[in-house]
């Protein structure tokens, strides 16, 4: 198997620590082309359906990759921005504000590269932009709070097939999930309590996580609890009593089972018995998307007003949040334990440039 050629070695060159943040992806433009595009590469992952190959490779190929498309062109048409996808902006800039961040205080600094699950930047672009900076250890920190082998399980397999590729392989570091971190938590209850001071607080806060099928749970799959330790301990942090708050899950896909309730029923049932005002948030989701910006604050605020309720209040995402930043970096930082040495003075790398050349290394 070739190898994907290696950047220029430079004897004498210090090597530097990386971070590689990982979000799901996103189309590259609202088409239906491009969404056909990411929904192929989306939904062809086996991680993500787990259905039979040959079987799933007809009803993909066959139904939904022939009619979804255009719908989901015009879902995120409503939420595309000028400059482009809400994700991909979001992300992009929590990965500018990290490297801002800690090369304020760590020398020498960690390099931070960004990548999409699906989409572009590819995690194996992202690997070989932080391979070209000079980094030979690499820490993966998916931007998913909760484990899902959907989710992160899927983004590992990603950096595990594109170090296949590598001939000088980085060491690595992954980290799981950070469902329960104190700064976590801290900065959604930050991001809730900053709207109840501009908005009022409603009777009910909503917190909607993004749903899996529910063999996942029956498999083995933590999904499930992780969301609800988020949602507790969240609750705790705003002081919520059990009947202020409710845990549900959105983007049901098929027919099957998802894990329940699910937010749409759930919108549509305090709708019926007349909430004065509910106010949602995606705990899952780091950076607005279409599953919140569209799914939850268009589609969900439709269901919940047409079916009677009063008030609806979409909670925005952590996104560029300071609170969220400095959690980003404390988490990093507490897992490059030993991998932040002291800068290298240039007597020290010149030395190690002449001792290599003595030993006939090409300059």
């Amino acid at each position: 198997m070739p190898y994907c050629p290696e950047p220029p070695f430079q004897h004498g060159r210090p090597t530097r620590a990386g971070v590689l943040l990982i979000n799901l992806g996103t189309p590259e433009a609202p088409t239906p082309a491009a969404v056909r595009r990411y929904l192929k590469q989306f939904l062809g992952d086996p991680r993500v359906v787990e259905l039979p190959r040959p079987l799933w490779w007809l009803i993909l190929h066959g139904f939904i990759l022939t009619t979804r498309p255009r719908q989901s062109a015009k879902r995120y048409a409503q939420i595309w921005t000028p400059e482009g996808s809400p994700l991909r902006l979001h992300t992009e800039r929590q990965a500018k504000l990290l490297l801002g961040y800690l090369g304020a205080r760590i020398r020498p600094a960690p390099a931070v590269a960004y990548a999409m699950r699906y989409g572009n930047p590819s995690v194996c672009q992202a690997l070989e932009q932080l391979k070209a900076q000079g980094c030979d250890r690499v820490l993966v920190l998916p931007l998913y709070p909760q484990y899902s082998a959907s989710t992160t399980g899927s983004a590992f397999d990603a950096v595990f097939a594109a170090l296949s590729h590598m001939r000088n392989v980085p060491a690595l570091r992954l980290i799981k999930h950070f469902h329960d971190h104190p700064r976590y938590i801290a900065a959604l209850a930050a991001r809730v309590r900053a709207h109840w001071e501009r908005h009022g607080q409603g009777e009910l806060l909503l917190m909607s996580f993004h749903g899996v099928p529910r063999y996942t749970l029956d498999k083995g799959d933590p999904y499930h609890c992780e969301c609800q330790k988020t949602g507790r301990l969240l609750a705790e942090a705003l002081t919520l009593k059990p009947e202020q708050y409710r845990v549900t899950f959105q983007s049901r896909f098929g027919r099957a089972e998802w894990l329940k309730p699910y937010t749409a029923d759930t919108l549509v049932a305090l709708g019926r018995a007349r909430a004065r005002r509910v106010d949602v948030i995606c705990p899952g989701f780091v950076a607005d998307c279409l599953e919140t910006l569209e799914e939850i604050a268009i589609e969900g605020k439709g269901l919940f007003l047409g079916a009677g309720g009063g008030e609806f209040h979409y909670i925005p995402a952590l996104n560029d949040l300071p609170d969220w930043i400095h959690a980003l970096a404390e988490l990093a930082q507490s897992h490059m334990h030993g991998w932040l040495e002291a800068e290298p003075v240039a007597e020290a790398l010149q030395r190690s440039r002449e001792r290599a050349l003595a030993l006939g290394a090409r300059a």
